[in-house]
């Protein structure tokens, strides 16, 4: 008969104070380079791809401001959504 061994879950914090993963992280900036049609491509705001599905978790209230913005502009929200993350990765990457 086999006995089945039994799993300790260990919680988050404890996870990660055990592997030590703070001291992993950079405190200097990371270059990042794209490969210059990618670039071009996001500066022209072709879409090479159909859209992906994400899930995020928001605050309500960012929510609700989020709705009321767009409706100011006249667009879905979720479209305002998806241009405000367009503008900070061209911001970020420095390529427009």
């Amino acid at each position: 008969m086999k006995v089945k061994a039994e799993v300790k879950k260990v919680a988050d914090d404890e996870y990660y104070d055990k592997k030590g993963v703070l001291g992993e992280i950079l405190e200097e900036d990371v270059a990042i380079s794209l490969d210059e049609a990618l670039a071009r491509d996001i500066i022209k705001g072709k879409r090479r791809r159909k859209l992906q599905n994400v899930t995020i978790k928001l605050d309500p209230l960012y929510l609700i401001s989020i709705k009321k913005v767009a409706t100011k502009k006249g667009i879905p929200y979720q479209t305002l959504m998806r241009e405000w993350v367009a503008e900070k990765i061209r911001k970020e990457l420095k390529i427009a």
